[in-house]
């Protein structure tokens, strides 16, 4: 295709589904899967109506909490080509869950909105690679960078090559965790409930990291990235943990996650 025919063609509308871990959290990562997308040629938009996507709700069992925080969106993003998620577990529980949880509800269009969006949803890798293509990204970055794939992500969204793709592209070295599937122990409520058991699972999971000599982690999940880089940093490790469109879109200026005020270098490891 010519360079005057794409510039020609229309730029796919997304509507970015921040997540509220993200909004609360890590607003850098937020702007970086901003940035991705624009820099990807789509028109985005970020609704404000927006908060949790109503997964917490929804794995409890309340699906009256669900639905009454998952209302609020379902118009916002009716004139979206796509809806796209930084985050497997809440691109998981748009595109698979929602359907589920509006099925009976006694709003027919709140139905219909549910079946729309769950049907344009897409995790941000998952997007960026399988819909639109993308084979370079704005970030650069050297050394090795190890990827953990969260639960949700790789088994509800079919995402393990996409981010791995990106992140050679931005010039990683991409070293392999021997149980980079292995759940981290997060899941949600499951940590609330058995502490004890979670934390014996990301006590493997960060042995699992610190075998491996990467010189920063990444994922795509805020909930197994604050959880993995907490255990890291009880563990008095050196290694640095960001969200991975951070690291793709080359916006590195916040401190590694965990890492409160300490300073970094441009790869993301910390200094000493």
């Amino acid at each position: 295709m010519s360079s005057s025919a794409r510039s020609s063609r229309k730029k796919p509308k997304v509507g970015l589904f921040v997540t509220c871990l993200i909004d609360a959290m890590r607003p850098s990562a937020g702007m970086a899967a901003l940035t991705l997308l624009e820099a990807a040629g789509c028109e985005v938009i970020v609704p404000e109506s927006q908060s949790c996507c109503g997964q917490p709700a929804w794995n409890s069992g309340d699906k009256a909490a669900a639905r009454a925080v998952a209302i609020p969106y379902l118009d916002s993003f009716d004139d979206c080509d796509y809806v796209v998620v930084p985050s497997g577990s809440c691109a998981g529980m748009l595109a698979h869950h929602l359907v589920e949880l509006f099925e009976d509800a006694p709003d027919l269009r709140h139905r219909q909105q549910a079946l729309a969006i769950a049907a344009k949803s897409h995790e941000l890798t998952s997007f960026l690679v399988d819909v639109l293509g993308v084979t370079s990204v704005p970030g650069q970055i050297k050394g090795r960078v190890a990827y953990h794939d969260s639960c949700s992500s790789l088994r509800e969204m079919k995402v393990k090559d996409q981010p791995r793709q990106l992140l050679k592209a931005a010039g990683a070295q991409v070293v392999d965790l021997d149980q980079a599937d292995t759940c981290c122990g997060f899941g949600g409520t499951f940590s609330v409930k058995y502490g004890d058991i979670s934390g014996a699972m990301v006590d493997g999971k960060a042995q699992d990291v610190e075998a491996q000599h990467p010189d920063l982690l990444v994922a795509g999940d805020m909930g197994c990235l604050m959880n993995i880089a907490g255990r890291l940093s009880r563990r008095g490790s050196p290694i640095a943990v960001r969200h991975v469109a951070e690291v793709l879109a080359g916006e590195m200026t916040a401190p590694p996650i965990g890492a409160g005020s300490i300073n970094s270098d441009t790869n993301g490891s910390d200094k000493k």
